[in-house]
C-alpha cells in the first residue's frame, strides 16, 4: 500500500528554522505534485506550498520569501525549509501527494501530520 510520510517537525524559537521532509513510497508509477497543508487550533486549514512535476512551485503569501520547497525526485520525497519563524506559523503541517497509481488521473494521498510550534 501507499505511504506518506512526515518528519522534522518539532519546537523552535521565534525567528529560528526548520525543515521538513516528506517521503511517497509503495507502488508508484510516477508523482503528479506533492506539497504542504497546514491547520492552527481554530483555524482553517491552508496551502502552505507545492511542487509539481513541471518545477513549478507554489507559496501562500504568509511564508513567500521565508519557507522554501524543494524535491528529490529519485527518493520521491519533498522538503519544506522554513526559515524566520513567527509563533503564527505553529500548526500542524500535512503533507500530500499527487501520485499515479496507473495509467490514469492522479489521487491524492495523505500524510499523518506533524507539529511545529515557534514559541520562546
Amino acid at each position: 500500500q501507499v505511504q506518506v510520510v512526515e518528519s522534522g517537525g518539532g519546537l523552535v524559537q521565534p525567528g529560528g528554522s526548520l525543515r521538513l521532509s516528506c517521503a511517497a513510497s509503495g507502488s508508484i508509477f510516477g508523482i503528479y505534485a506533492m506539497g504542504w497543508y497546514r491547520q492552527a487550533l481554530g483555524k482553517q486549514r491552508e496551502l502552505v506550498a507545492t511542487f509539481t512535476s513541471g518545477s513549478m512551485t507554489n507559496y501562500a503569501d504568509s511564508v513567500k520569501g521565508r519557507f522554501t520547497i524543494s524535491r528529490d525526485n529519485a527518493k520521491n520525497t519533498v522538503f519544506l525549509q522554513m526559515d524566520s519563524l513567527k509563533p503564527e506559523d505553529t500548526a500542524v503541517y500535512s503533507c500530500y501527494a499527487d501520485l499515479y497509481m496507473n495509467w490514469g488521473a492522479p489521487d491524492r494521498y495523505w500524510g499523518q501530520g506533524t507539529q511545529v510550534t515557534v514559541s520562546s
